[in-house]
């Protein structure tokens, strides 16, 4: 949120104090400040000018010569194009030098043969508006070669503040309230409003009709205005607006903007031309209504939606934004103003749903303080008859609803202050302390004393005791508590039996991220309807939730597969390489039980396609096959074995699909992403891609069987490399073959490599050769060649027994 400085001095004298010292002040004892930046920084060097002289360009129709005094003694010459420009007005110029908005720098140049030595600006080229019909007319009292920014006391610091800090606090959703913190702070007085006495009519003429059909609505004051004019908003209304991200548009906008940011109390007003001579009724929406909100769109509304209706036509959505039928209309003169208290979980709701948040639907949603209402609506109609003195209001308002006063009587004992705290503050001192926050106190007595909360910090923020230590220890500030060493009996934390399962999945995490060089992803447990549309996966039971964070997103996924596969095609689009894992939990669901989580890690390996005389195992298949078992070998288990998967997932390609088993546990799957489905992804054309897909069950690995950790003493005898080359039918797994050599090595098999596959007319059709690095080694001899002949003789006999043969040449 952003708060002006200019803006706060209206409430509080900050004399001796600046910006940076209300930033440093409010981040100790209220809500931290992300920043402090000048506001319009550039207004400080744009000088105010005199019009001298103004003649026609002498190549141009439309453009003017003008000699200008900026106090420097010598007249400059600037072209001009502006319709209003003429002799003797007082203009913002920007000479040459001076950066605008926008990066724009002014520099000497011709425009149509004539030298222009600035630019005398207009509104919006200054960043002050969206005016640019003409330049900016300054007032004539103002002293020529002033800068712009002093002369007009346009100088002023914008203050942002982290909204999570005020989430709990309706009270500081505005300007006022800003400032009574640093009045209790800085022990300053909070300068009163001039509005808050202000007598309304007691008339019943022109009294508007309200009706409220909804508890959701506790508070509904309408008040009748006229002579009301929407006529261009005075310099300091703008300024104070712009300073915090505000468009100025008209006076009557710009007032009710700058109501809800001095107070934090919305406001709203009808045209009263166009609203119904039955009155307002404030009711929920029906099964089937709908409205045209002020944006231009058109709004299907639900029956949690609550409206506000011209007789029974909706002309607003309660709290989120007005429609356009009531919209005040340039020549209207007849309004009516709305305060109203609205639910906040009511408004909050509506504005999700819709996904229109707006800055009353951020107020409404914190619960108001029903008491603001009607001291909103006397600053609004003070500050426009201030600008407009004929404003009138018509009768007398109309103040309806079945509201209470939030305000509340909290007991507090001086000493459990003191022992929460740590601090050694005297009652007096505590007392001093609530009292400059607004706080009463009665009944003050043998240590304790009853606190009377005012209506607003008695919403939903201070109920208890503990509220009132917050209060006090934030404005002591616990940096003046003294440090103390902890004292306390240690005892053993319960057994934590998820450990094992957390230390694992770090394990996993780190080998993915540091050794396999895989990026992380963490995405939410929601799949989109599309995605499992695309999946086939469509009409499968998936656990739903009913309030979904975004239309399409009702559904939990089953496994994390679809989360990853979801951010593929705009990873690819950014990298010719793409490698992610997720590690998180599906969510199965169980009829008449909870949902079955499934934990699991889902990996994507995702890139270009190799080139035709690339290495076999060149490839996103072997190289995250590669990466599964590096995984499964830093955690001890057994090596485990490969083999064609039975059923494969909707992901997978259902001819290249393997699973990986250590004993009879199934791990986990490993397969080409099947090729209809990365179509659908959009990895094809040119972003066609070799995309492998693995999954690996941490349930799984938790269960699977250790590697034996016996000691190896280092081998006595020398290794013997031999190399296997056998040509197998080309369904024949290279698993069954692995399996074959190392059974043939009768325990002398030390280690298997697969360096080569070819596929030709060397080997014949339907046939693939396979090719080995084999080491052999004995633990009690050095191996012979007629031990190599005879490992050989059995391999050719299991090559046969699998369909093929060994290969020789």
């Amino acid at each position: 949120m952003k708060i002006s400085y200019s803006w706060l001095t209206r409430h509080v004298d900050l004399a001796g104090v600046s910006a940076h010292d209300v930033a440093r002040e409010l981040t100790l004892s209220t809500a931290e400040v992300e920043g402090v930046h000048a506001f319009l920084p550039h207004l400080g060097d744009v000088t105010v000018g005199h019009v001298v002289e103004r003649d026609k360009h002498p190549d141009a129709d439309k453009l003017s010569v003008c000699k200008v005094d900026v106090g420097q003694g010598e007249l400059l010459q600037i072209v001009c194009g502006a319709p209003n420009v003429r002799a003797g007005l007082k203009v913002a110029v920007a000479t040459s030098g001076v950066t605008l908005p926008g990066d724009f720098k002014i520099k000497k140049s011709k425009i149509r043969g004539v030298e222009s030595n600035g630019m005398i600006c207009s509104e919006r080229e200054l960043g002050l508006g969206d005016e640019h019909n003409g330049i900016w007319e300054l007032p004539l009292e103002l002293r020529v070669g002033d800068k712009v920014a002093s002369a007009l006391g346009a100088q002023d610091w914008v203050i942002e503040i982290d909204n999570k800090s005020l989430t709990h606090r309706p009270d500081l959703w505005g300007h006022r309230g800003i400032a009574r913190e640093l009045a209790a702070i800085l022990r300053r007085p909070l300068k009163p409003l001039d509005a808050a006495a202000q007598p309304w009519s007691a008339s019943k003429a022109g009294e508007v009709a309200v009706r409220i059909e909804t508890p959701n609505c506790s508070r509904y004051i309408a008040l009748a205005v006229q002579g009301a004019r929407a006529d261009k908003s005075p310099l300091w209304l703008k300024r104070l607006l712009l300073a915090v991200g505000q468009r100025p548009i008209d006076l009557l906008v710009d007032l009710s903007n700058f109501v809800m940011l001095d107070l934090g109390q919305p406001n709203h007003l009808f045209d009263r031309r166009r609203l119904s001579a039955d009155g307002i009724a404030v009711r929920m929406a029906r099964a089937g209504e709908s409205m045209k909100t002020l944006d231009g769109v058109e709004r299907k509304l639900e029956p949690s939606d609550m409206l506000i209706c011209s007789g029974d036509a909706p002309v607003a959505l309660a709290g989120v934004m007005g429609g356009e039928s009531s919209k005040v209309e340039g020549d209207t003169s007849q309004l009516v103003l709305e305060v109203a208290t609205f639910h906040p979980t009511v408004v909050r709701r509506t504005s999700t749903r819709l996904g229109l948040r707006t800055d009353s639907s951020a107020r409404f949603e914190k619960n108001l303080d029903p008491e603001l209402a009607p001291l909103a609506a006397r600053h609004l109609v003070h500050l426009l008859r201030a600008e407009q003195p004929d404003v009138r209001v018509v009768g007398a308002p109309t103040d309806v609803g079945d509201w209470k006063s939030t305000a509340r009587r909290v007991p507090m004992r001086f000493e459990r202050v003191r022992a929460m705290l740590g601090a050694d503050i005297s009652d007096d001192g505590i007392l001093d302390i609530l009292k400059r926050l607004e706080f009463g106190i009665e009944a003050n007595s043998n240590g304790a004393c009853v606190v009377l909360v005012p209506s607003f910090r008695g919403t939903k923020d201070v109920t208890l005791e503990q509220d009132l230590v917050e209060e006090v220890g934030r404005i002591h500030r616990y940096g003046n508590i003294p440090e103390r060493e902890l004292e306390g009996a240690l005892t053993p934390p319960p057994r934590d039996e998820g450990w094992k399962r957390r230390m694992l999945v770090r394990r996993v995490e780190d080998r993915l991220a540091l050794a396999a060089h895989f990026h992380q992803l963490v995405s939410y447990s929601f799949v989109h309807d599309g995605l499992l549309e695309k999946l086939g996966l469509a009409a499968t039971p998936h656990v739903t939730v009913q309030n979904s964070i975004a239309e399409g997103f009702s559904r939990v996924r089953r496994s994390v597969m679809p989360s990853v596969l979801a951010v593929l095609e705009a990873n690819r689009r950014r990298s010719a390489s793409v490698a992610l894992f997720e590690v998180g939990k599906g969510y199965v669901p169980s009829e008449g039980h909870e949902p079955l989580e499934v934990h699991e890690v889902a990996l994507a390996l995702c890139a270009a396609p190799a080139k035709k005389d690339a290495r076999f195992d060149h490839n996103s298949l072997a190289r995250l096959k590669g990466v599964v078992e590096d995984v499964v070998r830093s955690l001890g288990l057994e090596a485990g074995a490969w083999r064609k998967c039975e059923s494969a997932p909707s992901w997978a390609n259902p001819g290249r699909c393997a699973e990986l088993r250590i004993g009879d546990v199934l791990v986990g799957e490993l397969a080409p992403l099947e090729p209809g489905l990365a179509r659908a992804l959009g990895l094809s054309g040119e972003l066609e891609s070799d995309t492998a897909l693995a999954r690996l069950s941490i349930d799984a690995l938790l269960g699977a069987a250790q590697r034996s950790k016996l000691y190896q003493p280092l081998p006595q005898f020398p290794d013997t490399l031999v190399d296997v080359a056998l040509a197998l039918p080309e369904e024949r797994a290279a698993a069954d073959a692995t399996a074959a050599i190392e059974r043939c090595g009768k325990g002398v098999v030390a280690g298997l490599e697969l360096f080569d596959l070819y596929r030709g007319p060397n080997v014949g059709e339907g046939r693939k050769s396979l090719a080995w690095h084999v080491v052999l080694r004995a633990s009690d001899r050095t191996l012979t060649d007629q031990d190599v002949k005879k490992f050989l003789e059995r391999v050719e006999r299991e090559a046969a027994n699998l369909g093929g043969v060994l290969r020789r040449e």
